[in-house]
């Protein structure tokens, strides 16, 4: 029978949290009468999770496990994961006990009669260490709300519920993990909401996650806002950018020269640093439209060059 709840679950190396957060899934959904299935992605732990996994699989007949045969990170965990949900809703969470899988009922409700597209978890108390956690991750927030105009107060929150449709039309790679949220929006969905969800001390192990992350976090998030507004017309910021930079040392050298005819031979043109510079903005420049040419001809290559998802069509 078709489920109307999925819940994808990506793990590394958390043998000990899983069969608590299992027994807690199933007794939540089976007292709100959910046909669910619980999909346990485990990104190549190198600890008895897949074990653990495999028990849990043979008591719950909704447990699904998947393992990949090393590690490849969290993007990819929920990546397979999606392409394998058949939920109605489908909803993520973290393995390690942090999030509460109480919280499932009324995120499934703000999907299904709320009419949202996404909700984003809030952990508005948190336990994590103030300093080395918390405030990275408020000023990383700030600027991800700025740059991308989703007011959510914690984009990274790995408690979330979707419309099956949002996640099969988004491609989630890399790290982009971070920014679902954008690759959701950048699609066509635009009824993203965000609910104040409970966060718990972690009960077992320790954060597998470390400041690498919020580095590149941000450069994944100027990825997302560039391949976005100029995935499919690169020439459109490279031509710009080439032509402001070429333009300016243009400008630079006729300057430059103007004050030598007007100096006379005492002008030592070469001898300025200015001169210098101007000619290697007009190399710059030069590189910039070469490189948006180059991409224009990548483009225009490419298999999905023409892809456009088409929300209704009245003649099928």
């Amino acid at each position: 029978m078709h489920p109307n709840l999925s819940i994808v679950v990506p793990l590394f190396n958390e043998e000990e949290s899983l069969p608590e957060l299992v027994e807690w899934i199933e007794r939540v959904c089976t007292t709100n009468g959910y046909r669910h299935e619980v999909i346990m992605v485990d990104d190549g732990s190198t600890d008895r999770s897949w074990e653990v996994v495999l028990q849990l699989a043979q008591r719950f007949p909704a447990v699904r496990g998947i393992r990949f045969q090393r590690n490849y990170g969290k993007s990819p965990a929920l990546y397979v994961g999606f392409k394998a949900a058949e939920g109605d809703v489908v909803i993520t969470m973290d393995a390690d006990l942090q999030d509460s899988p109480d919280e499932i009922p009324e995120l499934y409700r703000m999907i299904m009669e709320d009419g949202y597209d996404l909700v984003s978890g809030w952990k508005k108390v948190r336990y994590d260490n103030a300093i080395t956690k918390n405030l990275p991750s408020k000023l990383y927030n700030a600027v991800n709300r700025s740059l991308t105009g989703i007011k959510l107060h914690d984009m990274n929150c790995g408690l979330k519920a979707y419309k099956r449709k949002v996640i099969k039309s988004i491609e989630v790679y890399g790290e982009m993990h971070r920014f679902i949220p954008v690759l959701a929006r950048n699609a066509g969905f635009r009824k993203i909401g965000e609910k104040v969800v409970q966060h718990r001390a972690r009960k077992y192990g320790s954060s597998k996650f470390g400041w690498e992350r919020f580095i590149n976090g941000f450069l994944d998030l100027l990825t997302i806002q560039y391949t976005t507004r100029f995935g499919k017309k690169p020439m459109h910021f490279f031509g710009v950018l080439g032509a402001f930079t070429f333009l300016t040392g243009l400008l630079s050298v006729t300057m430059l020269v103007i004050d030598k005819l007007r100096m006379g031979p005492d002008f030592g043109l070469t001898n300025k640093p200015a001169f210098y510079i101007a000619l290697t903005s007009m190399v710059l420049g030069t590189l910039f439209f070469l490189s948006g040419f180059l991409a224009e001809l990548i483009v225009r290559n490419a298999a999905d060059r023409n892809h456009y998802m088409i929300e209704e069509d009245t003649d099928k």
